[in-house]
């Protein structure tokens, strides 16, 4: 945890707050905190700073905070992503947040099996602690938003041309495409599919909508080790 991240529940004043659960664990634990130090924190959806121990106990911990740096500029990213096996989405949802994706769109693929959309992390706080520990590991405050699609061809058709236009839109896929660019300053709209890939339907409606396809050479990559190689390239 290199961030504390304070929950608007966690003050007791302006610039007061009291902590018990796991971040006061960790600041036993691994921080190894006493009365007087200091520490990064930053208030979840706003700015970041530090924060001076002020009492701790054996239960709870006080803290002055101090709130005066913005937090890490975000990716100029729209990622579209279709919803991996439950076991990899909780690491999926940490990665992104801690690569600085702000926004993601979950939808459906032939590939997707069915009985993952009723996977319990999917649920709006197994989300978010996902995304806290993102957060935490790379300093930022800032939660992504992650948008639920479940039905593919009327989001491709009516929704995503919206949501590609003034974006540079691009599709990762194995194949004999152009490779993935580099460096990229412009906003981009990308999607990833399942493992084993998007099936050729998929691919023209996405390229109906805007997005062409790029690949990142011939291994067949896990969706976790595409987005980290496909957003290390692209910014």
């Amino acid at each position: 945890m290199n961030l504390l991240l304070l929950e608007e529940a966690d003050f007791i004043g302006p610039d007061r707050v009291v902590l018990s659960d796991r971040r006061l664990t960790h600041m036993q634990e691994v921080h190894r905190s006493a009365v007087g130090d200091s520490l990064r924190v930053g208030r979840i959806g706003g700015l970041m700073g530090t924060a001076q121990v002020l009492r701790l106990e054996a239960r709870e911990a006080e803290l002055q905070v101090t709130l005066d740096q913005p937090p890490p500029a975000k990716l100029p990213l729209t990622l579209v992503l279709a919803l991996p096996r439950p076991k990899m989405l909780r690491r999926v949802f940490q990665t992104i947040a801690t690569m600085g994706v702000p926004r993601v769109v979950l939808v459906n693929s032939y590939r997707v099996e069915k009985s993952f959309w009723q996977t319990p992390f999917l649920e709006p706080e197994a989300i978010r602690e996902q995304l806290i520990l993102g957060l935490e590991q790379a300093r930022d405050s800032v939660l992504p938003e992650i948008v639920i699609e479940k039905r593919f061809k009327p989001f491709v058709e009516d929704r995503l041309p919206a949501i590609v236009d003034g974006t540079l839109g691009l599709v990762g896929h194995p194949g004999n495409y152009p490779p993935c660019p580099r460096a990229l300053a412009e906003p981009v709209t990308l999607a990833i599919g399942p493992e084993g890939g998007w099936i050729p339907y998929e691919i023209d409606l996405l390229a109906k909508a805007g997005l062409q396809p790029v690949q990142l050479g011939d291994r067949i990559l896990r969706v976790e080790t595409a987005v980290t190689a496909l957003l290390a390239r692209l910014f």
